[in-house]
């Protein structure tokens, strides 16, 4: 593991993951741009309806205070959510770089692709569905609530980031998880720390897939270069 992130950090300069990044955060930039010009005209339009001629001034200051209020609150989500969706090209570079007769394989055909993000959507409802209760029940202890979703989503993000790599590689579905489960749950949850950190938090699906490709080559390949 600590060879991994090592790898995954030294390659943060690879001109084919500062696209991915830089394109992440334009497309997360549009989408609160997009979200900000709707929260301006709403806000707008409501207090025009209450206070006629002061719609324009009033709802561009409600809007701008919703806009950073929901930056505050949403940026590391919505980020997280884009940098996912090019995810497949991190994977992509480190294999380029580092596995160079893996990066061969051609990525997974579209059902094979959609049925894994069913399959993940409904794990995380799942899993959702069960910690949930348990995290209210913990809401008098201050901590335990935010340490019971933490678990639940180091277990999560361990397996989604494993599954993005080994998928494209598995021969058969009797093929077996190439890395184990506490090895996934400790990737999860170093990435979950890091997704609570400012800045460090925009790096760290980056970070976590790069990670997990040099985690499931190793384990199928011992002997490739690390």
């Amino acid at each position: 593991m600590p060879r991994a992130l090592a790898l995954s950090l030294a390659q943060l300069g690879d001109p084919a993951i500062v696209r991915v990044l830089l394109k992440s955060l334009l497309v997360t930039l549009a989408l609160f741009g997009v979200f900000g010009a709707v929260l301006w005209f709403a806000a707008a339009h409501t207090i025009n309806a209450y206070a006629a001629g002061y719609g324009t001034g009033l709802g561009a200051v409600l809007g701008l205070v919703l806009m950073i209020l929901a930056g505050w609150l949403l940026f590391r989500v919505v980020a997280l959510a884009v940098l996912q969706f090019f995810a497949d090209e991190i994977v992509q570079a480190v294999e380029a770089r580092h596995y160079p007769a893996a990066a061969q394989v051609a990525g997974l055909p579209f059902m094979r692709e959609l049925g894994a993000s069913l399959r993940a959507l409904m794990r995380t409802l799942i899993v959702n569905l069960v910690v949930t209760p348990i995290a209210l029940a913990l809401l008098v202890t201050g901590i335990g609530t935010a340490l019971v979703y933490g678990l639940a989503n180091a277990f999560l993000l361990g397996r989604e980031l494993m599954d993005m790599v080994w998928l494209r590689h598995r021969r058969s579905d009797a093929d077996t998880a190439p890395i184990g489960g506490l090895t996934r749950f400790a990737l999860g949850g170093i990435v979950t720390v890091m997704l609570v950190v400012p800045f460090i938090n925009f790096l760290a699906p980056v970070l976590g897939a790069a990670a997990a490709t040099h985690l499931v080559h190793r384990q199928r390949s011992p002997d490739a270069p690390l």
